[in-house]
């Protein structure tokens, strides 16, 4: 499975924030860009569980994240 999750971070922390979840597991980029969202995170998981878990347990818990908007692709 899937996702892209958008992260908002609050003002100089995206370049550590990306890091941090580029480092988590099922994380395969984390891109700090320009704009909003802060970070653009693309998450392969092997189920819904697991893609909540990281989202909600792991993402949303880093010091600095302020918001998350998950969007899973269907194809």
């Amino acid at each position: 499975m899937r996702a892209y999750v958008l992260v908002n971070t609050k003002m100089g922390k995206v370049r550590g924030v990306a890091g941090q979840i580029a480092a988590l597991p099922g994380v395969k980029i984390a891109d700090a860009c320009w704009g909003v969202p802060d970070i653009f995170v693309v998450a392969e998981v092997a189920n819904a569980d697991e893609l909540n878990k990281l989202v909600i347990d792991k993402i949303q818990s880093v010091e600095g994240v302020e918001r998350t908007e998950t969007h899973i692709a269907i194809e």
